[in-house]
């Protein structure tokens, strides 16, 4: 495995501390990076309960709603891989930095509009920002810390705060749309993005790149085509059913499109993404990990948001607060996922946490209509959620370790890709198996559906345990002190 040193050379490094430690300018840093990471995470989420408040204020017809989710998807899915590469050739603090501004203008113009236009052309902006700033910032991360128990954490922190925040925004655009009005939904994010620009130029940094390869236009474009096809099957599925012949002509596109990017990536002397990575165990299976943790869990957090409200009659804002006791679970996970990665390894953190989460996961195939169901809904969505987060922070390790630093910023493309592909390819599937029962209630269709989704997860476990291998371990690196620190 190739281990690449940012630390300065001896002669000018100071005492170096231990890995696992932060120093005091990487806090800061980390801060700037993990609060840009939350607001994004948030924006998958916040204006779902505001749809019906935004369509009766600016005009849009209800089969329009959906497109305020859509537009936002379809560009923070189909740009990620891209971006991601642009990062390792142009720069990740240049492109964050970007990213933040774009953020806080679609933003601001988000709450600002008066018609649906502006409004969509907003979440295109924020979703934009999103595939810029996701992976950046991830590999500003990674970068930052050499493999260890220091990276571990780090990105144990941001898988918690960015889970966490698919959670509190539905709690939050609940609240603001309540209280206040949903164009606060936008206008928070403004404040972030200024608070961002002001402080992250002085306490970001990373290392010098050397020679700059050419970009991969082709294969920009075609992957980039082919990521927004398939997502936008997917959505058209959640929307309109797998029969819609709206579903599988951007689906069989999006494949014929994969083909072509993988022909394009063979032949160019410089390609986006290298095969040689692709082939790598840890980056494949690991992302297969990832895409599969986050369709599960996020497709469950839709599929129980329905099953309080529907079957068991709670308000939309009660229910969001009754799954806010899942985004604490998930912030334990990102927590102590570190540690068992630790002890074990990142594949052991993997398959424990989609075996926990499967196991957490079943007993919920036999809830009824009753409020006695509650307390079980609770204990058991907060024991996946760890779980899951577990999973979570063990992929994104497994698929980072072993990447030079010059490839980190596809590396993290190809994570953000994987998370967002399968949040976009969940909650339809499972939404299609919920509603495809025919019978009285909704009750046995959410059953089934879930009693699905634990299959997939206990699935998933197995095949990672037979066919995910990790790049052999290296000995500790240490980090140097603040003055002499290169992210």
């Amino acid at each position: 495995m190739s281990q690449t040193d940012t630390s300065p050379p001896p002669s000018t490094a100071s005492t170096p501390v231990p890995a696992e430690r932060f120093t005091a300018a990487q806090k800061i840093a980390m801060a700037v990076l993990l609060t840009a990471n939350f607001t994004l995470a948030v924006d998958f989420s916040i204006l779902n309960v505001a749809l019906p408040h935004i369509g009766t204020e600016l005009g849009f017809a209800t089969s329009a709603l959906q497109w305020i989710v859509t537009s936002f998807a379809l560009c923070a899915a189909g740009f990620t891989l891209f971006f991601g590469r642009v990062a390792d050739l142009f720069g990740r603090k240049r492109l964050f930095m970007i990213g933040i501004v774009l953020l806080g203008v679609s933003s601001l113009a988000g709450g600002l509009a008066t018609e649906p236009v502006l409004l969509l052309a907003a979440r295109v902006g924020q979703g934009i920002a999103t595939a810029m700033v996701t992976p950046a910032a991830l590999s500003l991360m990674t970068t930052m810390f050499p493999e260890g128990p220091a990276r571990s954490r780090a990105l144990g922190l941001n898988g918690a705060l960015m889970a966490a925040g698919f959670t509190a925004g539905a709690v939050l655009g609940g609240l603001l749309t309540g209280a206040v009005s949903w164009r606060w939904a936008f206008f928070i994010n403004v404040v972030v993005a200024v608070a961002v620009i002001v402080i992250a130029p002085f306490v970001l940094r990373e290392p010098a790149r050397g020679a700059r390869p050419k970009l991969d236009v082709p294969g920009a474009v075609t992957i980039t085509l082919a990521l927004v096809a398939l997502v936008f099957g997917i959505d058209t599925a959640g929307h309109n059913g797998w029969t819609h012949p709206g579903t599988w002509g951007p689906i069989l596109g999006a494949l014929i499109l994969f083909a072509v990017f993988l022909k394009i990536e063979a032949r160019v002397t410089e390609p986006l993404v290298a095969p040689g990575l692709l082939k790598r165990s840890n980056i494949g299976w690991g992302n297969t990990a990832g895409l599969l943790a986050f369709g599960t869990f996020t497709s469950l957090v839709f599929l129980l948001t329905l099953y309080l409200q529907q079957v068991l009659g709670y308000s939309a804002i009660t229910a969001g607060l009754i799954l806010g006791v899942l985004g604490i679970g998930t912030v334990i996970g990102g927590l102590v996922a570190p540690k068992i990665i630790g002890k074990t390894s990142a594949k052991t953190a993997i398959v424990a946490g989609l075996v926990v989460q499967a196991a957490a996961t079943a007993p919920l195939a036999f809830a009824g209509d009753t409020r006695a169901w509650l307390v079980p809904v609770l204990i058991l969505t907060f024991v996946g959620g760890i779980a899951n987060l577990v999973a979570i922070v063990g992929y994104v390790v497994a698929s980072t370790s072993g990447v030079p630093a010059n490839q980190q910023g596809l590396a993290t493309g190809l994570v953000t890709m994987s998370q967002q592909v399968g949040i976009a390819l969940g909650t339809p599937v499972m939404s299609a198996i919920a509603t495809g029962m025919v019978a009285a209630t909704l009750l046995p269709g959410l059953q089934l559906a879930i009693g699905v989704n634990a299959v997939i997860a206990i699935g998933a476990a197995i095949l990672i345990a037979a066919f995910l291998r990790l790049p052999k371990a290296v000995a500790p690196v240490t980090t140097p002190e603040p003055a002499d620190m290169t992210v």
